[in-house]
């Protein structure tokens, strides 16, 4: 079974941390996954840097110029990540967007991620449609979970058709902006997520955007499975590099 359903299966409510592969530092990849694991985090989003992350706020497009800048690529990724599983033992995804997987190829890439040990891949820009017609048994050849994103404006329809696809987990946007941090939910993004709990999927939701400490980690989850932070993580490491990591995970739960 993949490590993702494993974890999913698990009585709690689950923490993802997203964070920018070769941010703050090259060679930091590595150190952040491992002491993410020791921290207590349930799951790990690891960025691969682009250079136009229509998706991400101000924060995490910042850190993927940062990261570029520094030399990170796809190959140097893999590269870093050679070794992982001797060490880490949770789920690991790679985030990004469809350009760099369609340039490395994608059979190729999927196939690197499974000789690695990545569990799953998120692509915000890769359509429902596209993956099913193209790629879907690419993915499921090499026993990638492939995640996706759905928001306040996507249709019930279009949520159904997306459940049906999916085996694993839905990635919940808890509202139509970019990433960020925020203060907390309104009455909106509330009835969404009641709206979306009424709908009992198939797969559960782990709510991203939007969540950056303990307060904001709570109201996602009351009722979906998890939550993921991103930007709030990123502007930790922006600040202590990759030190006092625990510290941070300890705040939020």
């Amino acid at each position: 079974m993949n490590r993702i359903n494993q974890k999913l299966q698990e009585d709690k409510k689950l923490l993802s941390i997203y964070f920018t592969a070769g941010y703050p530092n090259l060679n930091d990849t590595v150190k952040v996954i491992q002491d993410l694991e020791k921290s207590g985090v349930d799951l790990i989003e690891i960025g691969l840097p682009f250079s136009d992350p229509l998706a991400d706020g101000p924060t995490i497009q910042d850190s993927s110029t940062a990261a570029l800048n520094n030399g990170m690529h796809t190959e140097l990724l893999f590269e870093q990540l050679k070794g992982i599983r001797k060490t880490v033992s949770i789920p690991l995804i790679i985030m990004g967007y469809f350009n760099p997987v369609l340039q490395y190829g994608v059979e190729s890439f999927c196939q690197k991620c499974q000789e690695i040990g990545i569990d799953g891949i998120i692509l915000p820009d890769l359509p429902l449609d596209v993956y099913q017609e193209e790629y879907e048994s690419i993915f499921k050849k090499y026993g990638l979970i492939n995640v996706f994103l759905i928001t306040p404006q996507t249709s019930d329809d279009r949520i159904s058709a997306i459940d049906q696809a999916s085996d694993g987990f839905i990635y919940m946007v808890s509202s139509a902006s970019t990433t960020g941090a925020k203060t907390g939910f309104g009455e909106m993004q509330k009835a969404y997520f009641d709206r979306i709990a009424a709908m009992q999927l198939k797969n559960p939701q782990i709510v991203g955007f939007g969540i950056s400490n303990s307060q904001t980690f709570n109201q996602a989850t009351e009722k979906a499975k998890g939550a993921i932070i991103g930007s709030a993580f990123i502007k930790h490491l922006s600040q202590h590099g990759a030190d006092k990591i625990a510290d941070f995970v300890t705040g939020i739960r």
